[in-house]
């Protein structure tokens, strides 16, 4: 009886094991919000002025990108100040920016946070309307 309870046992994690081997998981990458904290509209004009609060998830213990490697993109929007990068836990990183509305002939803003690793990396963009530029 003790040597079927084992063979089934291990036929049960070479199944689980083959799953997940053909399937695989999906590793999360850094996790990357970031919202409006300050001047917030639901439609912006060039020269409005905005306070971006962005929060940086690490998912790997030990990622082998600094923090401060983290790179922003912006289109319609000017980042003309910002706070060091603050960890708030053993994970957990935030940073503020200040930016101002330039604009885009479609009215359509964005500021992407972007980082590149060999384990993933993270992607976050916030997007915004404004009043389209000539």
């Amino acid at each position: 009886m003790k040597s079927l309870l084992k063979s089934k046992a291990a036929l049960l994690f070479l199944i689980g094991f083959l799953v997940m081997s053909v399937f695989g998981y999906d590793a999360k990458a850094c996790e990357i919000e970031m919202k409006i904290i300050k001047g917030k509209k639901e439609v912006y004009t060039p020269g409005d002025t905005i306070v971006v609060y962005v929060q940086v998830t690490l998912t790997h213990r030990a990622c082998p990108e600094a923090i401060k490697k983290t790179k922003f993109e912006t289109n319609g929007i000017k980042v003309i100040k910002s706070t060091q990068w603050k960890q708030t836990s053993t994970m957990d990183y935030e940073r503020k920016l200040m930016a101002v509305v330039t604009g885009t002939k479609n009215g359509k803003l964005t500021i992407n946070a972007i980082r590149t690793c060999d384990k993933d990396g993270g992607f976050g963009s916030l997007k915004i309307e404004s009043v389209p530029v000539n």
